[in-house]
């Protein structure tokens, strides 16, 4: 008879007595909570448009054919057992012949290391360059920056940034926190806004690292990197054009950790294959603490992404494809949005520039809620009230670090159809309508 050791392993302690600091410090994803809730209505049988998720529905948009094929060719071929921790060369071959045809980036073999997604990427760059105590500076709204600095015992340094600028940042508005900082964390296309930063944005910043880091190194100060994360840059909107900071200033190439994988460009979420480029020396650090933590992609999967990069026609294919798909949904949403707008409604969106993500803002305060039955006072109250009476998850922007409740929401396309998007706008109306 097994031994019931439930009593044990539920322990009533608080966690705050079991665990270390920094682990009683660090909250869960909230957009996961979001999705539990999701979850719980589909159960009952509800209708939901779920826009929530930084993710793909396999049934809305498949991996590419040739990927596929030749993960399960790489496996019947038994390539199952550890790869390099730095990455497969074929692949690191790959990355870098990659980055030279279509970024115009000459790099060294060396400055490339592949991982598990980017996820360990982000990890190992914080734990590469970040002290406790360090400076991060980071603008607002972002992805799991300030998750990032809890687990470093770091000091993020935020910088708001609003609507006008499209919630990007400006040289000017990071100039303030950059004398102090060891590490800039910056993203386009932006998770959660969908918005892109243009050339003169990327310039101005890159100049002003550049100009910080010839100073410190006159002083022998450590100098500031940039966390560069582009994981959407292969998804630029029509109109929108990707720039990288050594593109325009090669001199940032000495600073510079580029964030990206095959997960958002290939809706290859789940096959879990990333890569950081950078400077040889942080590299090589990086590969030393993810190789002590297993952070490795799978050898098959490699592999197989080799051969993608290696591939110019699939990938323009099936790019065309999938931003086209994209494209459809998230000027439907927009479009939509608009006209609500239009009808006076307490509506407002940004059109999109890249990404999966449209930027919305849903702003009914002070009106009464019959679904949730209260006075819809913050964002969340907004959040609950689309969900319950329209049938539409959404995530707030204070998921993403961003301060204040003024309505704004990101909206996520890659688990949803147009028809989702078209019949879930009347809905959006109606609940909007019937607030009293």
């Amino acid at each position: 008879m097994a031994i019931d050791l439930s009593a044990f392993v539920k322990t009533s302690a608080q966690p705050k007595d079991r665990v270390s600091p920094m682990a009683a410090k660090l909250v869960g994803s909230e957009i996961l909570k979001i999705a539990a809730e999701i979850r719980a209505l589909i159960a009952q049988g509800k209708p939901v448009c779920n826009l929530t998720v930084g993710d793909f529905d396999p049934k809305q948009f498949p991996i590419p054919e040739v990927l596929r094929a030749n993960i399960t060719a790489a496996y019947a071929a038994h390539e199952t057992n550890y790869p390099p921790s730095n990455g497969m060369p074929e692949l690191r071959s790959s990355v870098q012949r990659f980055y030279e045809r279509d970024l115009g980036l000459k790099l060294p073999i060396e400055s490339i290391l592949i991982a598990s997604g980017a996820r360990p990427v982000i990890y190992g760059i914080y734990r590469a360059v970040v002290a406790e105590g360090d400076e991060v500076l980071y603008p607002v709204p972002s992805w799991n920056n300030n998750h990032y600095v809890t687990m470093l015992g770091a000091k993020g340094v935020t910088v708001k940034c609003g609507p006008e600028s499209r919630f990007l940042p400006t040289r000017d508005s990071l100039l303030a926190g950059l004398p102090t900082a060891r590490l800039v964390c910056l993203n386009s296309p932006l998770n959660p806004t969908g918005t892109a930063m243009g050339k003169d944005m990327v310039l101005g910043i890159s100049e002003a690292i550049v100009k910080e880091n010839e100073k410190r190194e006159k002083s022998g100060a450590r100098p500031v990197y940039l966390m560069y994360d582009h994981i959407y840059w292969m998804l630029t909107a029509k109109g929108t054009t990707h720039h990288t900071p050594p593109e325009l200033v090669p001199e940032m190439a000495r600073y510079t950790i580029f964030v990206d994988g095959i997960s958002k460009a290939f809706a290859s979420t789940g096959v879990r294959v990333g890569w950081a480029i950078g400077p040889v020396d942080v590299i090589d650090r990086m590969s030393a603490i993810l190789g002590h933590v297993g952070a490795w992609a799978p050898r098959a999967e490699q592999l197989a992404t080799a051969k993608l990069l290696d591939d110019p026609s699939a990938i323009t294919a099936y790019l065309t494809n999938l931003r086209r798909e994209l494209a459809v949904r998230l000027d439907a949403l927009h479009d939509g949005f608009q006209k609500l707008k239009s009808a006076g409604l307490p509506v407002d969106s940004l059109s999109p520039e890249g990404a999966i993500y449209l930027t919305v803002r849903v702003h009914p305060f002070g009106k009464k809620s019959a679904a949730i039955g209260k006075t819809l006072e913050t964002n969340e109250d907004v959040r609950k009230h689309l969900l319950e009476a329209a049938g539409v998850g959404v995530v707030p922007f204070q998921a993403f670090g961003y301060p204040g409740e003024t309505g704004w929401f990101r909206l996520s396309v890659g688990a949803v159809s147009p028809r989702d998007i078209e019949d879930a706008m009347p809905r959006i109306a109606e609940a909007l309508r019937a607030l009293a």
